[in-house]
This record gives C-alpha cells, structure tokens and sequence, in this order.
C-alpha cells in the first residue's frame, strides 16, 4: 500500500469476526494482529506466551487489584498495556496493518489512516455459528456468547471513552447476519477501498 493504512475490527463473539478480519487481512496482503500479539510480547520479554494468555482481552478485577500512585496492580491492565503499546509501536514505524479487537481503535486512534470496524450479528446467527464451530450445545453455546461478549464490553468499556459496539464511534457498522460472512467480506473490501482512495494525506 503507497499510503498507511490500519483497519480495526471490533466484533460480537459469534459474528464471524476472526474469519472476515483473516480474509481482509490476506486480500490487502498485510498482517492481522490478534492474540499473536501477546506471542511477540512474551518473545521480547523472554516469557511463555501462555502466561499471558489468560489475561488477554480481559477486563481488571477492581476488586483484585489496587492503585498506589498511578500504578495498578491488575496483570490484566498490565497485559493489556503491553498489547497496546505493541499497536503503537507497530503504527508508528507506518506499517498498515489489520487488528481485531484490542481497543484498537482508540489506542491508535491518532493516525489518519485508521478505519474503524464493528461486526455484529443477530442472536441466532451467533448461536448457530458457535455450535458449529465449537461442537457445542445450544445451551452451552448461548452461555459461552454471553461470557465472552460481557467480558469484551467490560474490557472495552474499561479503556475506551465510548461504549463498546456504540454505533456512532466507528466509521462503518454491519450486521453479518444479513449478507452472510462473504457477502458481508465484500462489502467491508469495497468500503475500504472507497476510503483508501478518498484519503489525502
């Protein structure tokens, strides 16, 4: 790409989100930060992935942690701050790049070329979707959308100055429900593409 640009995708769990941020991703030939981003950090800082993993995308237990002049001790917060300064850092070298997730779109919210994303999905579509995927019940797949979408709200809503799927602060807004992951592909390629070529930085 001759101009940076940065696609952030926030997303329902259930939505199809990881598949259409792989497939924008390998259709622009840039990379797609998501959890693997925790595995860059811990190979920085010479620790096992794994140790972060279960505290990415999570919100901090207030209950848990504590703030002693300006510093908090939640690893959640912790790893989450490491994951955005990554963002950061990957931005201001000019790379383009996809991101799910992340806060993406308010850590790197400064940059001309960031194009903001969020997919949802109607209830049923999200249920069928994760039975699918996972081989789960529908009582268990229900519950599992539930957990996961509460705890992406709380997560966001804890970093971000506006709420989590609000549409008024993402610059395009789709329901996958209605045209189906490819259909649904198609369009976000061709919104993309109308912005890469309206930019004039």
């Amino acid at each position: 790409m001759d101009k940076q640009v940065i696609i952030t995708i926030g997303r329902e769990y259930g939505c199809g989100g990881l598949i259409i941020a792989k497939d924008i991703a390998e259709h622009y030939k840039i990379p797609l930060y998501d959890k693997n981003i925790l595995e860059a950090v811990a190979a920085e800082k010479g620790i096992s992935a794994e140790v972060f993993e279960a505290y990415s995308e999570k919100p901090r237990n207030k209950f848990l942690s504590r703030n002693v002049r300006g510093q908090i001790s939640s690893i959640e917060h912790h790893v989450a701050e490491m994951q955005f300064e990554y963002l950061r850092e990957r931005a201001e070298s000019g790379e383009s790049f996809v991101v799910l997730g992340r806060c993406a779109e308010e850590v790197l919210k400064d940059y001309p070329g960031l194009i903001k994303l969020f997919i949802l999905a109607d209830a049923d579509f999200k249920l069928n979707h994760v039975m699918t995927k996972f081989n789960l019940s529908e009582p268990a797949a229900e519950a599992q959308i539930k957990k996961f979408n509460k705890q992406r709200k709380l997560y966001h809503n804890s970093y971000c100055d506006f709420k989590w799927g609000d549409s008024r602060s993402y610059d395009l807004t789709i329901n996958s429900s209605r045209l189906g992951l490819n259909g649904t592909l198609k369009t976000l390629i061709d919104y993309i593409d109308t912005r890469i070529e309206t930019m004039d930085f």
